[in-house]
């Protein structure tokens, strides 16, 4: 059984977007389906492979775009965070592209829209958890070595998706207080929540990529492989 990857544009708040979509080709049953939103470089080859990861799983798994067709940055670019930076200054901008995202995810012909998730990395960890908080239509988020700090509009009570945070406990962009602010938010908020955190490991320990040598950042490999299997069992129980 092959996983076909097919590039999907969408129209949205300041669009177009591109993202990539991957499925397996012969399943003709719906099924589930899981938004993956990108760090602070934008939608790039390691969101379609995360993308595809999920489709091998039996999910159809959307890399998703919220940046805007060719608004991609790299670490080389002189402002590698000028996108993000933009989109950290309109949360509620932020909110309706991600709202344009999961409407195409929801729209594919292969997935059931009953069934959806959204999982997200750093910069995308905090989207997903920006969806919770906004009442988005999804089953659960995963925030993997997202970004804690809460938009500057009310958030929905009760948080009715569920969430699981991937969390790397030395991580310098979110100390022991915010992430316990994390907790008591999601418990005030009244929503089904887990944190999962992961000791001597940094910011972005899934990005293979990142470079080393940076303090309280870097790819750690036993959180990876933990962390993806947590959100395994997380997407296991809600589709169910």
């Amino acid at each position: 059984m092959a996983i076909v990857r097919q590039t999907l544009v969408y129209d949205g708040p300041g669009g177009p977007f591109e993202g990539v979509i991957a499925y397996e080709d012969e399943v003709q049953t719906l099924r589930p389906g899981v938004l993956v939103v990108p760090n602070v470089l934008g939608q790039k080859e390691a969101d379609n492979q995360k993308a595809e990861a999920l489709a091998a799983l039996g999910y159809v798994g959307f890399a998703c775009d919220v940046y805007g067709q060719g608004k991609r940055t790299t670490r080389q670019s002189e402002d590698a965070a000028v996108y993000m930076n933009a989109l950290k200054a309109d949360r509620a901008l932020l909110r309706d592209r991600l709202a344009a995202s999961l409407a195409a995810l929801k729209g594919f012909d292969r997935i059931d829209p009953a069934k959806t998730a959204a999982i997200g990395f750093c910069f995308g960890g905090g989207c997903v958890l920006d969806m919770a908080r906004s009442g988005f239509d999804v089953l659960g988020v995963v925030s993997f070595h997202g970004v804690y700090d809460k938009p500057d509009y009310q958030s929905v009570v009760p948080i009715a998706p569920k969430v699981l945070v991937c969390h790397g406990w030395d991580d310098p962009l979110n100390p022991p207080a915010a992430t316990t602010g994390l907790a008591e938010e999601l418990t005030e908020g009244g929503a089904d929540w887990q944190i999962h955190a992961y000791g001597n490991t940094g910011h972005g320990f899934t990005d293979r990529d990142m470079p080393p040598g940076r303090k309280g950042f870097g790819y750690a490999e036993a959180a990876d492989r933990r962390s993806w299997q947590a959100m395994r069992g997380f997407l296991t129980e809600l589709f169910v």
